[in-house]
């Protein structure tokens, strides 16, 4: 099991008396997208709440797991409306289940936010907010993006990092390099297929960004910090998993959105 550094974020410690009775908002989880990424969603809220207490005190989370296979089937045929219909679904099962917020456990369901937020009964915390807030904290203007051939080619990330943080975002110019880090996701890393030729294309991907003007670095799919990170890179690393988790843990403790 995956063990996340989650001090970097203070909370105030609970009395005794309080631990007895947090009062913890219960968050939704889209999950299945794929199932690697979500077990690291889930392993990062539960450690993060254990360690805000002191103990074993575990988060409300409802999960619903999607099957990726039938999601990528949609994706090639070009059937966002039948994503959308399916992830508004989702958010009324959670909602009914006593969800407060709903999270898409993965950057490419975002493509459809704007279709299904106005049908949900609760809010869905995009992961746009979670990294344009981190990059505004390392104060970088321009950035680079590997991730599925949807989010570097459309605009659902790159128009929310502009135009809410007023951040610049750019990803590999040339079509059959972001068409392979697409097939790597697909066919690699949502199976747990780890290879060392793999990791070197991708960084050679985000040399290239960092050569033309990238000051760092987001790795726009769930699954890509499975076998990149930090350790890996000079320039800043935006591991947005761990971001749009933090952002849950966030919410569950009672901030705002």
């Amino acid at each position: 099991m995956t063990s996340y550094n989650t001090s970097s974020t203070d909370y105030p410690k609970k009395s005794q008396q309080e631990l007895h009775h947090p009062m913890l908002r219960k968050l939704g989880l889209i999950g299945g997208l794929s199932w690697h990424s979500t077990l690291e969603y889930y392993t990062y809220l539960n450690q993060s709440i254990n360690e805000h207490f002191g103990n074993n005190t575990n988060p409300p989370l409802v999960l619903l797991n999607l099957d990726q296979y039938n999601m990528h089937q949609l994706q090639k045929a070009d059937r966002w409306d039948t994503i959308a219909t399916m992830l508004i679904d989702t958010c009324d099962q959670l909602y009914k289940a006593g969800a407060s917020a709903v999270m898409f456990c993965a950057n490419t369901p975002h493509k459809v936010y704007h279709d299904v937020q106005p049908h949900s009964m609760i809010p869905i915390l995009h992961i746009g907010d979670a990294i344009g807030n981190a990059v505004r904290k390392k104060r970088l203007c321009k950035v680079g993006l590997i991730g599925r051939i949807f989010t570097m080619e459309e605009p659902f990330i790159a128009k929310i990092l502009k135009d809410k943080y007023d951040i610049d975002m750019m990803v590999p110019d040339q079509k059959e390099d972001r068409e392979k880090l697409h097939t790597i996701i697909q066919k690699e890393l949502s199976l747990g297929i780890l290879k060392p030729e793999t990791k070197k294309y991708i960084l050679d991907q985000i040399a290239i960004l960092e050569s033309n003007g990238a000051e760092g670095i987001i790795l726009g799919c769930t699954e890509f910090p499975l076998i990149i990170g930090q350790n890996d890179l000079k320039i800043p690393v935006f591991n947005t998993t761990l971001l749009h988790a933090q952002m849950g843990v966030d919410f569950i403790l009672g901030s705002d959105f």
